[in-house]
């Protein structure tokens, strides 16, 4: 508990210097896109969310083999926190992708195989979240949380893979050869970005690996 609040401390601080960072090299560093203009700027936001709440889920699919393997309690707090975080990330990009593709493709959403995938794939989590509240016997909660989380996890690479597998799909592909057509300075302002949010994604999991701990103690208090 004391690791995690010197942890806690050290990325809040660095979140201080990082975060006005990234959001000088997204609006100022990286030049605007010609066509697309200011609106383009979502993107550093949008990828940087997309990969954050995949990497996210990545964790929380790992953390719960390692449960199910191991019956260690901290591996269920560690795939739930990851869960809940990557939750946030997916719903950012659920919410910025429609904002981008107003102005650039005519409407906020299309049942486009990329954007279909990612709303799945946000379905599933909120039924893992879902999942957790309402099932109150620990053990068993875990276990099917673990479940969920690994056979949840299996949608990440159909999202991820979804534009080279149907031909139909209008969103950008930004993960080909020569950084997807993006100017240098674009793909500098996403690299940095990325480091970014995930720094943001380790400072919350810290923290909410934290509450989770002082509200394990307020219910052992409560017992005695």
């Amino acid at each position: 508990m004391k690791l995690l609040k010197k942890l806690d401390t050290i990325f809040s601080i660095l979140l201080f210097f990082v975060v006005p960072i990234g959001l000088y090299f997204a609006f100022f560093y990286a030049p605007l896109e010609k066509i697309m203009g200011l609106i383009q700027k979502i993107f550093y936001f949008h990828v940087s969310s997309a990969w954050i709440g995949f990497f996210a889920f990545f964790i929380t699919f790992i953390m719960s083999i390692l449960y199910l393997i191991t019956k260690k309690i901290i591996y269920d707090d560690i795939a739930s926190a990851s869960a809940e975080i990557g939750l946030i990330f997916c719903t950012i990009v659920i919410v910025t992708g429609p904002l981008w593709a107003r102005p650039t493709w005519g409407v906020y959403w299309t049942w486009d195989p990329r954007l279909t995938s990612t709303l799945i794939l946000w379905f599933i989590y909120v039924g893992y979240v879902m999942l957790r509240q309402f099932m109150e016997e620990s053990q068993k909660r875990a276990q099917f949380s673990a479940a969920l989380g690994i056979i949840g996890f299996i949608n990440v690479p159909i999202v991820f893979l979804s534009i080279q597998w149907w031909e139909n799909t209008i969103h950008p592909n930004v993960v080909q050869k020569g950084g997807g057509g993006m100017h240098p300075d674009m793909f500098v302002a996403m690299q940095v970005c990325l480091f970014v949010f995930t720094i943001i994604y380790i400072s919350l999991l810290i923290r909410r690996l934290r509450i989770i701990f002082l509200e394990r103690q307020v219910k052992l208090l409560e017992l005695d």
